[in-house]
């Protein structure tokens, strides 16, 4: 209902702060963005860890270089999902990729400050198990990106709560867990020593904030002040492309160009 009722509203006269995933097309996505435009209002999707101090700050550190080149990226995202749900059925778009795989996907872009070029995915779905009379239980995916990182994305809704995301970087590591939580985010960092062959282990310890407060004042300021949103519809498009690609590989089982 996200791309109906966004539109709806747009025309109405209305500034809209959309909830993730955007939508479930790329064409919902386009016609959504094309709507804000003709109306002449501003349409923000609700990517709340772009507002989030932790994750700012690692990427902060990943467009510094602050660790090197980033060679890397490893994110998970799962839980354990109970029937009856939306999350379960596919008419409603619903899937673990659209709702918690969105998280580790767009870290990965945020974190490089790329968009993937390929998208090799695998989904399980057993039989076995009701629950996935329509969607899958896991998905895996590797993304390519043009400097040459390589990101391994996983997602699922069969087992315990599981959240992170590392970035491997060539003098040293990025570690966040949980990283897509509503609080209790933990930022670790390992550098090698330059007294020793040891890695050193500095915990960055940052203020937490309302997730969803801290994007809507921001939604709020960028009314007031006619500035464009930091995630913006394109930012919804952009994600909505790679579960397209992730969806197609996922069909013909072999890896899709993003620009096909």
């Amino acid at each position: 209902m996200h791309a109906e009722f966004t539109v709806r509203a747009l025309r109405a006269g209305k500034h809209v702060l959309c909830e993730k995933p955007m939508a479930v097309s790329i064409e919902e996505c386009q016609r959504m963005i094309s709507a804000a435009e003709e109306a002449k209002r501003k349409l923000m999707i609700a990517y709340r860890l772009h507002y989030e101090p932790l994750n700012r700050k690692v990427m902060q550190m990943c467009d510094e270089k602050r660790f090197g080149e980033i060679k890397t990226f490893d994110g998970s995202f799962s839980i354990n999902v109970e029937a009856p749900n939306i999350r379960l059925a596919a008419e409603l778009g619903g899937g673990p990729v659209g709702d918690v795989g969105v998280y580790p996907i767009n870290a990965a872009r945020y974190v490089t400050g790329e968009e993937p070029v390929e998208a090799f995915a695998q989904a399980h779905q057993p039989t076995d198990d009701p629950r996935f009379r329509e969607v899958p239980e896991s998905v895996s995916c590797v993304l390519r990106f043009p400097s040459g990182v390589l990101a391994n994305i996983s997602c699922g809704f069969g087992t315990h709560r599981n959240d992170f995301y590392r970035v491997a970087c060539t003098d040293g590591l990025i570690e966040l867990t949980p990283a897509f939580s509503y609080n209790g985010q933990r930022l670790m960092t390992h550098q090698k020593s330059n007294a020793d062959s040891h890695s050193v282990v500095t915990h960055h310890e940052i203020a937490e904030v309302n997730h969803f407060a801290s994007e809507m004042d921001h939604f709020s300021r960028d009314i007031l002040e006619d500035r464009k949103p930091r995630t913006p519809g394109e930012e919804g498009l952009a994600d909505m492309r790679v579960l397209a690609a992730m969806a197609q590989s996922i069909r013909d089982g072999r890896a899709v160009r993003l620009n096909e």
